[in-house]
């Protein structure tokens, strides 16, 4: 469980002279964000400026943390691979998979029946390739390796798209996909594209309703879902400094929902003292030492509309407590204006679930704030009118919060805590009621609200807000209520208000655990047996994808045209899929049965150009593969925004899906695309996207002389005969297109040619 400090040692001693000779290279001083990249480029110290947002770089992470239902195939890719270790410190944390239902000790004890055959493959792969492991209800990943692994100036991949929370300790800490952690655990350099910058000041300082999680709601407000695609978000200012290492991570978990490569904040007293407070001392008398080398250059924050792409300005001193939602993290309501928001656009007022925790908020500071309005609700005898759940993020944060109090606190006003795990937030909650699809409303401390994310209603409003604010709406059971203005009527029938809440960043007796939950792999795994049972319908060994045939590809079919959002969700469901991660054939049965078809605006209902009726999406692609027909899908824009999960790739390359057209992609889906040999392609024109017909026959052309910054040629020929012919684009650079020609990026590796 040990931090390698060998290893953040070599990070820190080569930050002097990297980053010097980065400032000689691009002759300006650098951010934060500019140093670290710089520090972890993997041909060593740069000697050359990238252009942002264009030049593809090669990074070299010192870390990976994948979750129990990515890293099913993240490991299984990793065994084609041929190595016998990993060649950076990587972890694997079992969060994903425990269903919320009753409460936490019945729900984990479910969750270890019912998947133990997954848990048992993944121990024992990580036992033989030297990668610990974190045990079901150790906790969520993020803050698992926030309160563990996260170190400032340190780069990071995680097989989840909220791994950005490490940035809250300095860290630039990145979602990607399996394939992604399957080369760096194989010992390649990792690829991005040299992020844009956009830099957040923060002035003030928050107090009374005010917490962390208003500022990324107030951002996501600013920027929406995709304002921050491509783009490394960087927080300064003395407001940044003011907040806990915990509240930085909150704004830097949710920058997911803005499309953001990661977001980071500098070191200092915040970071240094909670680094303490974790047992790392030593790592914090390590960056102490190097201190101006990992924050930005003082010219920098002067100045920072010369060096930053975008800047936003909030001063937390008049920052309000904002609600987000329903159905898109984005939309973002200050509290004074949301309950008028409710009425005018007949959202349900009535609360029926307010629920808090998660990896965006479950820290000791967060629900120690919350426990602050339970206890007002005990002691001024009001009974909270919603159901009311916790998540605690790690086992040593509901160890430590239950030693102190305030599990006992939520428990007295009617709260039921839940797993140390995901659970309600990806959608792995049992709620009763929720098949009826009825018209109601919840609101949650989570990062994304998503329509039927968490409980598989489209009919279930969800909001996001801080912990504090979800608990006193949880308590007054209406959407109507602002805490900072409204009294509400107690058991006595007494008119009392709520005061602000109060917490701590960190507990006074520091924090405490009996049993983290944690296995340390074997010394030497090459005696060590990884067992997959052929017949199991949840395992499933890995064979190669075919490589690319050599030629333009001709006479595909359109399977779908998605209209609209067409996230990873849409994609490739989670909730009950979760079970199947592990096996590629028969989680491809959830293949794209969200996504609304632009020809019928109905979900899972496509026509079959082959009998001429219509069917399910997974069965009419299974249908073309049996008779060897290739197939496009095409998409809007942001297409495959959201969860990191690379199925949503691997899916479609499985069933034959030659080519995902779209207007645009979120970044990490593009290179999930690329590196499961898929064609990634957008419209030149977005209008093109009209002329697409649901009985088309499509052609892609230019692929024999397929190269960087060439665009091919899409041919469409309708029903009546008729031809549409336009430019699609691509960002492949020559290592991308040696993926598609290969079929994969590791059929390369396992050809010992990457």
């Amino acid at each position: 469980m040990a931090f390698d400090i060998e290893m953040i040692k070599e990070v820190y001693a080569r930050y002097p002279e990297r980053i010097a000779s980065a400032r000689k290279a691009v002759e300006k001083p650098l951010t934060l964000t500019e140093k670290i990249l710089y520090s972890h480029l993997s041909d060593g110290p740069a000697t050359a400026a990238y252009e942002r947002g264009k030049s593809y770089v090669d990074f070299q992470p010192d870390r990976v943390a994948m979750q129990d239902a990515t890293a099913q195939m993240a490991l299984l890719q990793f065994m084609q691979a041929g190595k016998d270790q990993v060649a950076v410190p990587s972890t694997v944390h079992c969060d994903h998979l425990i269903q919320a239902e009753v409460g936490a000790v019945k729900d984990l004890q479910k969750a270890n029946d019912k998947n133990k055959e997954v848990y048992d493959f993944l121990a024992s792969v990580s036992n033989k390739y030297g990668i610990g492991f974190w045990k079901p209800g150790a906790g969520i990943i993020h803050q698992v390796v926030l309160e563990n692994y996260a170190f400032p100036g340190g780069m990071m991949i995680g097989t989840d798209s909220h791994t950005p929370n490490a940035g809250g300790l300095g860290m630039v800490a990145i979602g990607v996909g399996g394939a992604d952690a399957c080369d760096v655990m194989a010992g390649l350099p990792w690829e991005l594209k040299f992020p844009k910058l956009i830099g957040v000041k923060l002035t003030g300082k928050m107090s009374g309703w005010t917490s962390a999680k208003d500022v990324i709601l107030k951002v996501a407000g600013i920027l929406t879902v995709k304002g921050g695609t491509g783009a490394i978000v960087e927080y300064f200012g003395e407001g940044a400094r003011s907040l806990s290492a915990t509240g930085k991570g909150t704004i830097c978990n949710m920058g997911a929902e803005i499309g953001a490569t990661t977001s980071i904040f500098g070191y200092d007293e915040k970071s240094a003292a909670y680094l303490s407070g974790t047992g790392r001392s030593d790592i914090a008398e390590l960056a102490n030492g190097i201190a101006e080398h990992l924050t930005g250059d003082d010219e920098v924050y002067a100045n920072p509309g010369q060096y930053f792409d975008q800047v936003i300005e909030i001063n937390l001193s008049e920052l309000e407590p904002h609600v987000n939602g329903p159905f898109t993290p984005d939309l973002a309501w200050p509290l004074s204006k949301f309950a008028a928001a409710v009425k005018e656009n007949n959202w349900p007022a009535k609360l029926e679930v307010g629920l808090i925790g998660s990896c965006t908020n479950s820290s000791y500071e967060d629900i120690s704030r919350a426990a602050s309005l339970a206890q007002q609700a005990v002691d001024k005898k009001l009974v909270a009118k919603s159901e009311f759940t916790i998540t605690p993020g790690s086992e040593q944060v509901r160890y430590t919060v239950e030693r102190d109090g305030f599990l006992g606190t939520f428990g007295k006003m009617g709260g039921v805590v839940l797993a140390n795990a995901c659970g309600p937030c990806i959608g792995q909650w049992a709620r009763h009621g929720a098949e009826k699809q009825e018209k109601n409303s919840i609101i949650t401390s989570f990062n994304r609200n998503f329509a039927k994310r968490a409980d598989g209603n489209p009919n279930t409003h969800a909001f996001v807000a801080s912990p504090e604010v979800v608990t006193a709406l949880a308590i007054a059971g209406d959407l109507t209520f602002n805490p900072m203005t409204d009294s509400l009527i107690n058991e006595e029938g007494k008119e009392v208000r709520l005061d602000e809440p109060r917490g701590l960043e960190m507990p006074t007796k520091g924090f405490a655990v009996e049993d983290a939950g944690y296995q340390a792999p074997a010394e030497d795994g090459s005696q060590v047996d990884v067992i997959v049972d052929p017949k199991s319908d949840r395992l499933q060994l890995l064979e190669s994808f075919l490589a690319w045939e050599g030629t333009d590809l001709k006479g595909l079919k359109l399977l779908i045209k998605a209209k609209g959002k067409c996230t990873t969700d849409h994609i490739s469901m989670a909730g009950p899929w979760l079970r199947f991660r592990g096996h590629l054939d028969n989680i491809s049965n959830n293949m794209l049965i969200g996504a609304v078809n632009a020809y019928n605006d109905e979900t899972n209902k496509v026509k079959n150009q082959i009998t001429g009726e219509y069917g399910e999406v997974p069965a009419t692609q299974r249908h073309y593969k049996e008779e060897g027909i290739g197939t496009v899908v095409v998409g809007d824009e942001n297409y495959g925004e959201g969860s990191s999960r690379e199925h949503a790739a691997m899916e479609p390359r499985f069933l034959g899906v030659r080519a995902i057209l779209v207007k645009s992609f979120a970044r990490i889906h593009e290179t999930n695309l690329k590196k499961q040999g898929m064609l990634a392609l957008t419209f030149d024109d977005p209008a093109d996207y009209d002329k697409v017909q649901e009985d088309d026959t499509i052609d892609i052309l230019g692929l024999t002389e397929f190269a960087p910054n060439k665009p091919l040629t899409v041919v469409l020929t309708h029903a009546d005969g008729t031809k549409d012919e336009f430019l699609v684009n691509h960002t492949y650079n020559e290592g991308q297109i040696e993926w598609f020609k290969a079929g994969s990026a590791l059929n390369l590796i396992k050809a010992g040619i990457l």
